[in-house]
């Protein structure tokens, strides 16, 4: 997918763990959990289905314990090199009523572990900056981080 800076949020991140691990903690719900969202934060449900159209949900809670479902599906799957998501549609393509984002992430062999590209579309520039202000950059650099601590003791 081409980068449009007005629709689009980026991060790339050198990481030292090979794409077979962060491919794990991607699509294993159990690993997933452990760092999908920052700290304290935690997810108190995972449902993977790593196939197009397959659901992709997650249920994340609040330090105060407010629970905050996020359902989408799968468009694409390259195993250990590439997963595009959207909250647009749920399993089995079925459209939902308030799309906000489609992310493409992609992970690319290194002589010391990966590149790991997280690009995230928005339908609209107001889409974007909603993002970026709820802390887009901060929340998955961290999120990342916490991918690469958990792959490396994969």
């Amino acid at each position: 997918m081409p980068h449009n800076p007005d629709l689009d949020l980026e991060l790339v991140r050198e990481l030292a763990v090979s794409p077979d691990r962060i491919w794990r903690a991607w699509t294993e719900p159990d690993l997933l959990r452990q760092w999908w969202c920052p700290k304290p934060w935690t997810v108190s449900r995972a449902v993977i289905e790593p196939r197009p159209g397959g659901r992709f949900m997650t249920v994340m809670v609040d330090p105060d314990g407010s629970e905050y479902p996020n359902e989408g599906c799968f468009l694409a799957i390259e195993p250990q090199r590439r997963i595009v998501f959207t909250d647009a549609l749920s399993e089995g393509w079925r459209p939902k009523p308030e799309p906000f984002m489609t992310a493409e992430i992609t992970i690319e062999p290194t002589e010391t572990g990966a590149r790991y590209t997280a690009r995230v579309q928005h339908r609209d520039a107001a889409d974007r900056k909603k993002h970026e202000e709820m802390g887009f950059f901060g929340g998955w650099a961290t999120a990342i981080g916490q991918l690469e601590t958990l792959a490396k003791d994969l």
